[in-house]
């Protein structure tokens, strides 16, 4: 009786589950497909995704890293076109590059009721570079039209091997079918980490395999007078692999909402990280244990605890601008400020210092960790309790466990009357403890000059703040004249520096009017935009003449005008994941609006105080009206900047009964 093959036994399988997910196999049912079965707002759909990454030795390469990529993708229309284009990131520079091969990629259509294929050529394919370190190798798929399916595999080949990338499982389409396989030989231990709260069924078994080798024994050296080369012998040694296979079905789509922050951080994903080595006859060698031992040796490395050993090469220059100062407050601004002009971020990220401080300060630029661990240097010659603080930006996910690789950036601290204060020296529009938005990502790790370290709150004390004043006035046209008047602190007067700055007038003119619709502003002006340490001022006028309605004897006006909450911005009934405010913040107005003649107040709408959670948020709304004028007091108060999905109802009918406030209407009745 013969063997049944392996090509017999998929197309088995392919007759019993519906689906041959053999390159090239696709179907006319998978093109004639209109939308997802379970998911009819999906722009796309993962068919199929299978990743097999093994680590193999060779005798010139050592150990070394094969990851193989499979995916086959149903786009439903032309917003799911960007699921045609696929970003490989590439880490290039070390003793050794990472490197793609075997890329083979096809777009299906179907035309006519015939399944047409269009090849991946040369020209779809572009390599980029994104940082000193990362390459990216990108193809965009051909002929990309609604309902056609793109299927491409790859290999995928690095030396690197103390982390394997996150491998996702959850995406903001939905994910009908995936598969993983990690191999790798018992002598390199991994750690799997893994995230989100899709169920993932992990599956770990060991198998037996061998490792071949050449040597070349018996040879000698006889000096001048010749020698032996010996003669090559194979060896072979016997050991275990460990397996790890993870298999999904029907994955949801996970969808940005609004202050969704990073998403990845919430999706379905795992990670392996190698935790320690143990090869044969050879002690035990830890590679990440916990976070001190992490931090230690990102400390112990030359281009970041090695950097602020270096020689004090700017002396003089601190030493000028601290002259007749002894507040130990001053000084640190001072030299932050000075960091701040004297050094500008070439826009790579790292925490290790790429130029070294002190050609960073010579050249007067560098990545993020020679410019911050320059400021550090100089802080610590002031005299002040400064350490680099390492992070992971919104963007790079939260690092949860311990780490070498997740963080990306680093910043100084300063421990001063028990609080320790944040610089970015890199943000020229920064100023000490406000951090660019991007950087609020949970805590970061303090790394001391004794090796420990210890987390740091990098989450804002205090509340972003908008005061604003409105004086305005219903003209004969039942128009309202209006002038306002707005200070902007912390984060919205930072916000405002990054949008605004180097707009001309009539720029952020149009900026505002973008902001809030229907209103056409006849003049703006800004103060403060250069001083990070002083609120945004903001003034301007503007005539609103929808904001007034006329039926009969009376006279409908929206008080809060332009300032009022149009919709909630949160839709969805349920939420998978935390809503992210990045900031406490808090907003007042005070508008006070002069009625015309010939009109009294008939109703006003009823003083209100509404709240959220425990302490997590406020809405105040007081109106009342005196001599020909009523003036409205409102303040919106959010002071937990992370709301989680258990608290999500709470949160959205919060949000409901303020909107619902806000454009609540004064009604006039003529005299």
């Amino acid at each position: 009786m013969r063997k049944i093959t392996l090509a017999v036994l998929l197309m088995l399988n392919a007759l019993i589950y519906g689906q041959d997910f053999r390159f090239g196999k696709v179907s006319e049912e998978e093109l004639q497909e209109e939308a997802h079965p379970k998911d009819p707002d999906a722009n796309a759909a993962v068919l199929y995704r299978e990743q097999y990454s093994h680590i193999e030795y060779s005798p010139n390469d050592g150990f070394t890293l094969t990851t193989e990529i499979f995916q086959r993708i149903k786009i439903y229309n032309k917003d799911g076109f960007d699921w045609g284009t696929h970003v490989i990131p590439v880490f290039v520079g070390g003793a050794k590059d990472e490197n793609v091969s075997n890329l083979r990629a096809v777009t299906y259509t179907l035309e006519n009721g015939k399944i047409e294929e269009y090849k991946l050529g040369n020209d779809g394919i572009f390599k980029e570079e994104r940082s000193k370190n990362f390459n990216v190798e990108k193809f965009t798929m051909p002929n990309l039209q609604p309902g056609c399916i793109v299927e491409f595999r790859y290999k995928f080949f690095s030396p690197y091997l103390s982390t394997i990338d996150k491998i996702r499982f959850q995406e903001e389409i939905p994910v009908n079918k995936a598969e993983l396989t990690f191999e790798s030989p018992e002598w390199l231990v991994f750690q799997l980490h893994r995230k989100g709260l899709f169920p993932l069924d992990i599956q770990e078994k060991n198998k037996a395999d061998k490792i071949n080798f050449t040597s070349r024994v018996g040879a000698y050296s006889a000096g001048l007078q010749g020698g032996s080369r010996g003669t090559l012998q194979s060896q072979s040694i016997d050991l275990m692999n460990k397996t790890y296979s993870i298999k999904v079905e029907d994955v949801p789509a996970m969808r940005e909402e609004a202050f969704s922050s990073n998403i990845d951080n919430y999706r379905a994903a795992v990670s392996f990280e190698l935790s320690y080595t143990k090869f044969p006859n050879e002690p035990i060698e830890t590679v990440t244990s916990s976070w001190e031992a992490v931090c230690k040796t990102i400390y112990d490395s030359e281009n970041f605890g090695g950097q602020l050993k270096s020689d004090r090469y700017f002396d003089d220059d601190i030493d000028e601008i601290l002259r007749g100062v002894s507040d130990s407050k001053e000084k640190l601004v001072r030299i932050f400020e000075y960091a701040k002009r004297r050094m500008t971020w070439n826009g790579y990220l790292g925490i290790y210092a790429d130029e070294g401080t002190r050609s960073a300060y010579k050249n007067g630029s560098g990545n993020s960790g020679d410019i911050n661990l320059n400021l550090v240097n100089m802080l610590r010659y002031a005299g002040l309790d400064a350490n680099p603080v390492i992070l992971s930006t919104r963007d790079n996910g939260i690092p949860i466990f311990p780490t070498r690789n997740g963080f990306n950036h680093v910043i100084a601290g300063v421990v001063l009357d028990g609080n320790v204060l944040l610089m970015d020296a890199t943000n020229k529009i920064g100023a000490v403890n406000l951090l660019e938005e991007g950087l609020l990502n949970w805590n970061g790790r303090l790394i001391r000059e004794d090796g420990t370290s210890g987390w740091v709150s990098l989450n804002p004390s205090s509340h972003a703040l908008e005061n604003t004043m409105v004086n305005a006035e219903i003209d004969e046209n039942f128009a309202l004249n209006t002038k306002v008047r707005s200070q902007f602190t912390g984060h919205y007067g930072l916000r405002h520096r990054k949008n605004l700055g180097g707009k001309d007038e009539q720029e952020q003119l149009e900026a505002f009017e973008e902001k809030y619709s229907g209103i056409e502003l006849n003049k703006i002006e800004i103060k403060n935009l250069e001083n990070p340490y002083e609120p945004v001022q903001v003034s301007y006028d503007f005539a609103m003449e929808n904001g007034v309605e006329r039926v009969g004897d009376k006279v409908f006006i929206s008080p809060l005008m332009h300032l009022a909450s149009q919709e909630t911005p949160f839709k969805s009934e349920q939420r998978q994941h935390p809503v992210d405010f990045g900031y406490p913040w808090k907003d007042r107005y005070i508008i006070t609006i002069k009625l015309p003649e010939g009109y009294n107040v008939e109703t006003l709408p009823e003083n209100g105080i509404y709240t959220f959670g425990d302490d997590m948020g406020s809405f105040k709304y007081l109106i009342s009206s005196t001599n020909n004028t009523i003036q409205v007091s409102t303040e919106m108060v959010i002071n937990s900047s992370i709301i989680t999905p258990d608290l999500y109802k709470g949160l959205k009918e919060f949000y409901t009964m303020v909107v619902s406030k806000e454009n609540e209407k004064v009604v006039l009745i003529k005299i």
